[in-house]
């Protein structure tokens, strides 16, 4: 309710008498301080009551009388950004929720405190004697204190809230100043609350700021996408939101059920069990009937589609989403989870909306699914899907490179749009999988499209020299889906509980982050953007796709009136379309299978991945090498020599390849980061450690030392005639990658004498080369000369002179790892 105060007590004693506000009983004897305190501001009740005034940008929040532990109000805070830099570098997006805390207000004498309380660390089974002494081991944070305006006869305090909501509570200035965006510093003059956007509701409340920063020394980000990049604005929200109710029952975490998690330390727990432990994050659903094992909820969760979407993404937004209803039926829970597009008018940063945010940058980013949890219990209060409105568009640049822009907008399945559509239909009932508690599996692939919680990529056909997407994107939810909502919802038993976590690890592979984004990870079957059950074969599929591909690549790739320059940014996910499946085939060598098992499962055991498997890999990767695979024909190397006029497009800067030939474009440096996609996943020195240990254990499986022989084997095959320059840039950039890890700090001795050894033995061979071309004579004892000459070999390698940048892929359809680190 919205009320406006004015001139004296007399008008709070009419209101009251309409029963349009309701005002305690003892307003006649209020004192005058705090009468004329709201003289003239509006009020709102809700959660926490507020007096405003837009025309002065006065906001004041009255808190209730101190609790017997001195606390007037205690509420889940969480600010979130109405306006972002709009850039992928900074990671500040608009929609972005920030860290999530319990935020407690104190009166202390004539101020009032807010400080954040650590509910993570705790003793509630103990007595009040060691609840207190958990609480006071750790140390705490007061955020911001202000000065007491008013006291009310019931004890309840105003505070002018203006200077809690102005300070820089979204990390604004450190981020931006670490990813090297300049030195941000307040401007208290251009620094404000904004009255006019302070909403209370009986949940919630919410608050807004416009922050200015001064930037010394702008970098490159600010310097092109703010208007004046030595001053720029935000606007900051925040929610401040009601603790749940005691009515939740947090669900412990089990580490085969690809939940997130909330970590808590319970000093209380008896001595046979442990103090830390982790408890599953996930929205409260309560059946109507209890009993029953289908039943309608009290409440659904509602997902909603931000209204700047535009059609016919939105429509497929809507659509993606909706699948999860399929997981929670299956679960018992009828009509539990609907998705329905934004009402007109409804703040999407409000908390009581969980909301699909369609967000602008000024290149392609990640998207991400986040969740504002009670970090007393998991239960998740507010889901929020930020998707980045450029990745469908990078997506229409694939496809269009796969089959032609001459195909777009004919319909049918190999369509441009509708192969698009049907992968953001996947993107949004991904990351809302993330809001509503799930983590990646990025095994699912391997095991027939089981989950969305998975990086997909489409499956192509090869019909002779034509590509068909007919069967490109599955729909609606896999069985991974179904098990992990199963597990994470169902109403049911531990012991249940327990007996459907062991039966989904025995059927379904699971494999998160930490097992799959950093080259050289261990396990072999968790991998981005892979596909199939037989990670080899599926290789040899995408060089068949790719060179498809690259044979009918040119004019029709572009859309009409388009730059022929383009082909180039346009090339680039093209001549590369294999990088992905690269890394997933180069973690079968020296791999291991292993899962995330508990005592008693019956899997607690890791396995190597068979060594005839891993040769297998080895002999794909190396035809990823071959000067055919790597060469372009000169019809399409007369295109991309064409150039473009005008200001520079930072987007198509930054995506095409590097080249040493001027402005001219250089199939050579593309060559070289072609084979750098796989030499670097091969070679990495997690990889070659594990062999190096493998070998050691088991003389029959695959060694360094004989990868590094077929390795070198194959990419010094004589070769003549025009495939000889692209031969002869992947030799090089052998040597070098080889070379760069004697100077890693993460390989042993072991290994580096391995190397060394392999090196010493080939640079002989170089030096001593009598090849009968003298461009490939004149090159192998350059090589072999700066193999011998380590002093030499170093500076190169540390200058970096040697390499050649590799354009950036990911996102090609994904989202970022906002869980394990850092939007992924």
């Amino acid at each position: 309710m919205t009320l406006r105060f004015g001139g004296t007590a007399r008008a709070i004693a009419l209101a009251l008498a309409m029963g349009a506000v309701s005002v305690p009983a003892a307003a006649q004897t209020t004192p005058a301080t705090y009468v004329q305190s709201i003289d003239g501001l509006m009020r709102q009740d809700g959660l926490l009551t507020l007096f405003t005034d837009p025309a002065s940008g006065k906001v004041l929040l009255q808190l209730p009388a101190p609790a017997a532990d001195g606390t007037l109000a205690r509420v889940i805070h969480h600010t979130a950004l109405r306006t972002g830099v709009g850039s992928a570098v900074t990671g500040l997006d608009r929609a972005q929720i920030g860290p999530t805390n319990i935020l407690a207000f104190r009166r202390i004498g004539k101020r009032i405190v807010a400080e954040f309380e650590d509910p993570r660390y705790r003793a509630p089974a103990g007595s009040p004697d060691e609840q207190a002494a958990a609480r006071d081991a750790f140390v705490g944070s007061t955020i911001w204190a202000g000065d007491v305006v008013a006291t009310a006869p019931d004890g309840s305090v105003l505070v002018d809230i203006s200077g809690f909501i102005t300070r820089d509570a979204h990390g604004i200035a450190p981020t931006l100043a670490q990813t090297g965006q300049g030195t941000l510093r307040p401007v208290a003059d251009l620094t404000m609350i904004d009255a006019s956007q302070a909403r209370a509701f009986p949940d919630n409340v919410e608050l807004e700021a416009r922050l200015t920063f001064s930037v010394d020394g702008p970098g490159p980000v600010l310097r092109q996408i703010a208007p004046d990049s030595r001053l720029v604005t935000f606007t900051v929200h925040h929610s401040f939101i009601r603790l749940p109710d005691v009515g939740y029952a947090p669900r412990p975490y089990d580490p085969r059920t690809g939940a997130l998690s909330t970590v808590v330390t319970d000093f209380s727990a008896p001595l046979d069990e442990p103090i830390v432990s982790r408890l599953a994050n996930r929205f409260r659903l309560v059946k109507t009937d209890p009993s029953a094992a289908r039943s309608t909820v009290v409440e659904p969760i509602v997902f909603y589609v931000d209204r700047a979407a535009p059609e016919p993404i939105r429509s497929a937004l809507v659509e993606g989403a909706s699948w999860w209803a399929q997981a929670f039926d299956a679960a018992g829970y009828i009509d539990a989870f609907r998705v329905e597009v934004l009402p007109e008018g409804v703040d999407p940063l409000d908390a009581r909306y969980n909301v699909i945010n369609w967000v602008n940058r000024a290149t392609r980013s990640w998207s991400y699914g986040q969740s504002v949890v009670d970090p007393r219990t998991g239960e998740i209060v507010k889901g929020s899907v930020l998707l980045g409105s450029l990745r469908i568009r990078q997506d229409m640049l694939i496809f269009e490179g796969l089959v032609g822009a001459d195909q777009t907008g004919r319909g049918g399945p190999n369509d441009p749009q509708a192969i698009a559509l049907a992968r953001i239909r996947q993107l949004s009932a991904h990351e809302v999988g993330h809001a509503i508690g799930l983590l990646h599996n990025f095994a699912a692939s391997t095991q027939g499209r089981a989950s969305v919680m998975d990086y997909p990529v489409p499956q192509i056909a090869v019909n002779g020299d034509h590509l068909d997407f007919d069967d490109a994107y599955a729909v609606g939810m896999g069985g991974w889906d179904r098990f992990a909502i199963d597990w994470l919802y169902a109403d049911v038993g531990q012991a249940e509980l327990d007996r459907r976590a062991s039966a989904g690890a025995v059927t379904w592979r699971f494999v998160s982050d930490p097992d799959a984004r950093v080259g050289g990870d261990a396990q072999a079957w968790g991998s981005l953007w892979d596909n199939g059950s037989d990670p080899v074969a599926e290789l040899d599929h995408l060089m068949q796709v790719r060179r498809v591909a690259l044979d009918h690549f040119g004019l029709d790739n572009l859309p009409a009136g388009s730059a022929v320059n383009d082909l180039r940014r346009r090339l680039v996910p093209i001549y590369l379309y294999h990088r992905y499946q690269v890394d997933a085939v180069a973690k079968l060598v020296g791999g291991i299978d292993y899962a995330y098992p508990v005592t008693g499962d019956g899997h607690e055991a890791a396995t190597p991945i068979p060594a005839a498997t891993q040769r297998a890999a080895l002999a794909s990767l190396i035809e990823t090498l071959s000067p055919a695979a790597l060469d372009l024909p000169d019809p399409l190397l007369a295109l991309l020599a064409a150039q473009q006029s005008g200001d520079n497009d930072p987007q198509h800067d930054i995506e095409v390849f590097a080249t040493r030939q001027g402005r001219a474009f250089d199939v050579g440096s593309a060559a070289e980061a072609a084979a750098d996609v796989t030499l670097n996943a091969l070679f990495a020195p997690e990889l070659v450690e594990r062999l190096t240990d493998m070998g050691r254990r088991d003389p029959s499986t695959l060694t360094l030392t004989e990868t590094i022989d077929a390795v070198m084997t194959a990419v010094f095959a004589p070769v003549s005639g025009r495939l000889a320059e692209p031969a002869r840039r992947v030799q090089a950039r052998t040597v070098l990658t080889l070379a760069g890890l004697l100077r890693s700090d993460e390989v042993s001795a072991t290994t580096a004498a391995v190397v060394s050894d392999r090196l010493e033995a080939l640079a002989g061979r170089l030096a001593a080369s009598r090849n009968a071309d003298p461009v490939q004579r004149a090159h192998d004892r350059w090589l072999g000369a700066l193999l011998q000459d380590r002093e030499r070999l170093d500076q190169l390698l540390e200058a970096n002179r040697v390499e050649t940048p590799t354009p950036p892929g990911s996102p090609i359809g994904a989202e970022a790892c906002w869980h394990c680190s850092p939007a992924a």
